[in-house]
């Protein structure tokens, strides 16, 4: 049976009837509004309503064909003795969605008018309510940072629990009201080891660009939890996330039981994700698994439209097993009946439990080949190196069948065969973006005194290579991407906006000069830290030797503690304090054993001088640090001397130093491979936007 892409309805403005309270509150549209904010009930308000029945309907000829316009004004004025911070942030969300849908006429070429009044003794107090307000976002993250449990995320190590994870999620999304809801978007469900989240971006991509609204929902966020929930390729605005998050959080809370407790993070931001979406109503609804699958809070969807499996590997043994044929067992948990399943090639040992698993649940399942540049007809992938191929083959193909089972396929692309790849698929691959993955960032002369004007010449450049590999596999892709693009001409922005707060620039973009090669000394620095989970012993040397392999050895290695914290949810804009307290830095010691055993060939006891080593990552390395490379004869690490690596106290005072570093040295490049862990990746990112 075809699923077919439900009409939208936008806003818009014509004649005017007063209305009472209750006829609003019953608009599908506005309804969840007013019953997560019942005080707007009290008071004295007029509301001006006016019926509207404009329609744009989507994948008809590739675009969005219109069948009706009219027109819509709001006005609402409220008492002002009966305004609190409840009622303020419903308003200041009642506003928000307003905007937002005219937006939505904006971006489909239509003139509009949206008007919201309050009278302004309300509008006065608000600015007065506002600082005092429960709800901010802020007391969201507060709330997010109270449902994480530390317990194990596989869901079901309390063998005391009366419900099991994926019946407490059923039972979660019964009380939010949104099982059929659910049941009726066009999902595309993702799991795998590594490439999950750009597969899932190229799918957001490509149909965008078809003409679809989408909803993204990845994990984990790098710098902002909003960042997990994407509406047409965009990170929600603030107002839509206090929107569902408050409404969603009271909802829960009401119901809570000592057998239903409130649902832990990641299984409240999966709940969340799907609210948003539903209300939004978005015509496709991209979904990263979290962890596994089988147990995975996503799988509480029942009937997708496609699955897809990304390339397997070793990763969360400790939850998914210690073999590959037990971790496909967990990814292939996502396979429904009946409905189009696709993966790349993987090994014999999961390509043979994908294939039991499928027969099992008779999902008709396919292995796609990864993209050729050929087929790619010239235009370049948006998310860099070569592993990316496979990804945005699975994502073709993904997108294919969920166009072929949605029945758009035809109507959108009659005349284009199925095998090739439309101008909207090329559009897409090339324009996905996904942060700290194969990301780079040129911070070229940031934190210069001011005196020092516009002159670039005056100091060396600074470029990080950002990419949250954590697993063998994926360090192995990252190590490949790394040493390619370190070989490209490198420029170098004219200006460095990004210190002004503004978004990040990325080398080689528009606006660049080029570097005379021959004065430049470049230094390749591996910036690391991994949780203690990981195994330094396998990714570090698989780093090392394929970086080796192609001739860009490290110079040097630093390791860091992150900021991001495991016990606490914080926002973008929060404050990073240049000067951390003490951490417990005896796991950045072993990383470092470990990488200077596999710059010497042996074990060098460092373990042997605590007390030295504690003592030199007081300060920061001394300049020659970074020209030691060829006098490696007064290396000593035994004796606390370390020409090859250096452990530093915080990570503020890591980009600290390669900065006054950078900017000491005008010949100086530095290349800076950040690696190991997304969260380190989203401290670097969030420490340069600042």
């Amino acid at each position: 049976m075809e699923r077919f892409c439900r009409p939208k309805i936008l806003p818009s403005i014509v004649s005017v009837h007063s209305i009472e309270h209750k006829f609003l509150s019953r608009s599908p549209r506005f309804s969840s509004v007013f019953a997560n904010y019942p005080l707007l009930s009290c008071g004295h308000s007029r509301l001006m309503h006016v019926h509207s029945n404009t329609y744009m309907r989507r994948g008809i000829l590739g675009g969005r064909e219109l069948l009706h316009v009219d027109r819509r004004t709001w006005e609402i004025q409220h008492s002002t003795h009966f305004l609190n911070a409840y009622n303020l942030t419903a308003l200041k969300a009642f506003h928000s969605l307003e905007k937002r849908h005219q937006k939505g006429l904006q971006y489909a070429n239509m003139s509009s008018q949206t008007v919201l009044t309050r009278n302004s003794s309300s509008v006065a107090s608000e600015s007065l309510q506002e600082l005092h307000s429960p709800f901010t976002y802020e007391a969201a993250m507060e709330a997010l940072s109270s449902l994480i449990t530390g317990k194990r995320r596989d869901g079901n190590a309390n063998t005391d629990a009366k419900y099991k994870k994926l019946e407490r999620m059923s039972m979660y999304v019964q009380i939010l009201g949104i099982e059929k809801q659910i049941a009726d978007l066009n999902i595309i469900h993702v799991a795998g080891t590594k490439g999950k989240g750009s597969t899932c971006t190229f799918c957001e991509a490509i149909l965008r660009e078809s003409g679809f609204k989408t909803g993204l929902f990845t994990s984990p966020h790098l710098i902002d939890v909003k960042e997990r929930f994407r509406l047409n390729g965009l990170e929600i605005s603030e107002g839509q996330f206090l929107l569902y998050f408050w409404g969603c959080w009271h909802q829960l809370k009401d119901k809570v039981t000592e057998d239903l407790p409130m649902p832990p993070l990641f299984q409240f931001l999966t709940l969340l994700g799907l609210k948003i979406f539903v209300s939004e109503k978005v015509d496709v609804a991209i979904i990263e698994v979290g962890l596994g699958g089988k147990n995975d809070s996503t799988n509480v969807i029942q009937d997708p439209t496609v699955c897809g499996i990304t390339s397997l590997g070793f990763d969360h043994m400790e939850i998914l097993g210690d073999t590959l044929e037990k971790i496909a067992s967990h990814k292939a948990g996502i396979f429904k009946p009946q409905v189009p399943a696709f993966t790349v090639p993987q090994l014999p040992e999961a390509m043979d439990v994908l294939n039991q698993r499928a027969h099992e649940v008779e999902a008709p399942l396919q292995i796609v080949a990864p993209l050729t540049y050929e087929r790619l007809k010239g235009v370049k992938l948006s998310l860099s190196g070569d592993h990316q191929l496979a990804n945005a083959g699975l994502a073709v193909s993904l997108c294919k069948s969920w166009l072929n089972t949605t029945g758009n396929w035809e109507k959108l692309f009659p005349n284009v065969s199925y095998n090739s790849l439309p101008e909207a698929f090329l559009r897409g691959l090339s324009s996905a973006y996904l942060p700290g993955r194969a990301q780079i960032v040129h911070d070229s002369c940031l934190g210069l005194n001011d005196q020092m004007g516009s002159d670039k010449s005056c100091c060396g450049e600074l470029i990080f290579y950002l990419d949250g590999a954590h697993s063998p596999e994926s360090m192995d892709a990252c190590a490949k991407w790394f040493s390619n693009v370190v070989k490209e001409k490198i420029h170098r922005p004219v200006s460095s906006s990004f210190s002004k707060g503004e978004n990040v620039e990325d080398v080689c973009s528009n606006g660049c000069i080029q570097q005379e090669e021959s004065k430049t000394i470049s230094k390749r620095i591996l910036l690391f830290n991994c949780m203690d989970m990981r195994d330094p012993e396998v990714i570090l040397p698989r780093l090392v030797d394929i970086c080796a392999s192609s001739g860009s050895d490290f110079s040097k290695a630093i390791f860091v503690p992150s900021i991001s914290t495991y016990s606490k949810v914080t926002s973008g804009s929060s404050d990073i304090p240049l000067s951390i307290p003490s951490k417990d830095l005896t796991w950045q010691f072993n990383l470092q054993r470990v990488w200077e055993r596999i710059i010497h060939g042996k074990d060098i006891g460092v373990n042997k001088s605590v007390k030295l080593k504690m003592e030199a990552v007081e300060n920061s390395p001394p300049p020659e640090f970074l020209y030691d490379d060829d006098d490696i004869s007064h290396c000593n690490p035994a004796n606390g001397n370390f020409s090859c690596s250096a452990v530093f106290p915080s990570l503020p005072l890591a980009v600290s130093w390669l900065r006054k570093s950078a900017r000491e040295n005008p010949s100086l490049r530095l290349q800076v491979l950040v690696t190991g862990s997304l969260h380190l990746v989203g401290d670097v990112l969030k420490l340069l936007r600042r």
